[in-house]
């Protein structure tokens, strides 16, 4: 695996690759991989030529500047599992090479970002949004590679995609969880023990929404009381939201007809944690 810090070095490889017919995959990162991660990385090796994963902390996506501080940084490993998991090429530019001075230009998609993480955390899908275009444009692939556990932000890309005519094929894959069921995130390393333990409930209201709906419940009110009730169960948690939503649009569903995305985002002692599951 080769480490590529600018993007003029990224853009003279791709152009080498392509002219030699080679399909290009992307993963994505902001880094501290784990085995949602890894995951991504390894169908990326199976389906295309040329695998790139790109490690960038994107500041213009943080609301708080602790958050970005903090936010691990783990790149020595992150290149050794990037290469185990089958990486040909990683991106590692720093934010200069990303956003220039007089840097002004961004993406945004209105509808898609105005509720959930959007509405608790103004502009980070702007953030998002810009970053990914920007990253588009460099590596030029022919399929990127998304989780499912961010269903906000996935949806985001793929109207975007469709939205600026980007010629790419995205792939959303499983949810890779832990076996509590826990979605696998680079946050669950902040979580001391305790914490950890009560973090078992966001899968927990998950699995009790999916079980009400193919058993019948249809109301969103009930279903919602119900996940509620679950994660309540756990001390030291506060629920930001707990959604029955169109996994087209995102707004939420008085009453459930046909497919339907839960969503949620939970607060376990001082961190925050999302998941979703989609439920016919």
């Amino acid at each position: 695996m080769r480490i590529v810090r600018r993007p003029a070095d990224l853009r003279r490889l791709i152009r080498a690759a392509k002219q030699q017919g080679k399909q290009i995959g992307f993963v994505p990162t902001m880094g501290a991989l784990h085995e949602g991660h890894l995951s991504l990385i390894r169908r990326a090796r199976k389906e295309t030529d040329l695998v790139v994963v790109s490690i960038f902390v994107n500041p213009i996506q943080f609301n708080r500047s602790s958050d970005l501080r903090s936010y691990p940084r783990t790149l020595g490993k992150d290149g050794r599992l990037a290469a185990a998991a089958g990486a040909d090429l990683l991106f590692v530019p720093s934010a200069r090479q990303i956003y220039p001075p007089g840097f002004q230009s961004f993406v945004e998609v209105t509808s898609l970002s105005r509720r959930w993480e959007g509405k608790l955390r103004p502009g980070h899908f702007r953030g998002v949004a810009t970053v990914v275009a920007k990253l588009f444009n460099l590596v030029t692939p022919d399929a990127a590679y998304f989780g499912r556990k961010d269903a906000q932000q996935a949806r985001i890309v793929r109207q975007m995609i469709r939205d600026l005519n980007f010629d790419i094929r995205l792939e959303v894959l499983p949810t890779v969880r832990e076996p509590d069921g826990l979605a696998m995130s680079s946050r669950n390393r902040r979580l001391p023990t305790g914490a950890r333990r009560a973090a078992a409930v966001l899968f927990q209201s998950l699995q009790e929404g999916r079980r009400l709906i193919e058993c019948g419940h249809r109301r969103r009110n009930e279903i919602l009381r119900r996940m509620r009730q679950v994660i309540r169960q756990a001390r030291g948690v506060r629920i930001d939201y707990v959604a029955v939503v169109d996994p087209d649009t995102l707004e939420p569903l008085e009453v459930v007809r046909g497919k339907a995305l839960l969503l949620l985002a939970v607060r376990v002692g001082k961190t925050r944690l999302i998941d979703c599951c989609e439920v016919r």
